[in-house]
């Protein structure tokens, strides 16, 4: 789905979802196809789904957006280091 149609199923809404389809471009992530996994009404309900899917599948893509957004572009940050489980 493109970002115009999920702010129009989902207005005002905080969505999780899965990039699909993406390009990058000078460090910044074009989302070009996404799938909305769940809606939220608030950004901590939507942060609590983002941890829990995340957890259990780390490879899938995963954002947190409120659809009054008018793009949805990503910049892409590198980590350089250790990473300690929890």
């Amino acid at each position: 789905m493109k970002w115009g149609e999920i702010t129009e199923l989902h207005p005002s809404r905080f969505v999780l979802v899965e990039a699909i389809k993406v390009s990058s471009s000078n460090r910044v992530r074009q989302l070009e196809d996404m799938a909305v996994i769940q809606d939220y009404d608030n950004p901590q309900e939507a942060w609590g789904g983002y941890k829990e899917l995340h957890k259990l599948h780390p490879t899938r893509e995963l954002y947190v957006f409120h659809t009054s957004r008018s793009d949805v572009e990503v910049v892409e940050e590198f980590f350089s280091g250790v990473r300690q489980r929890t």
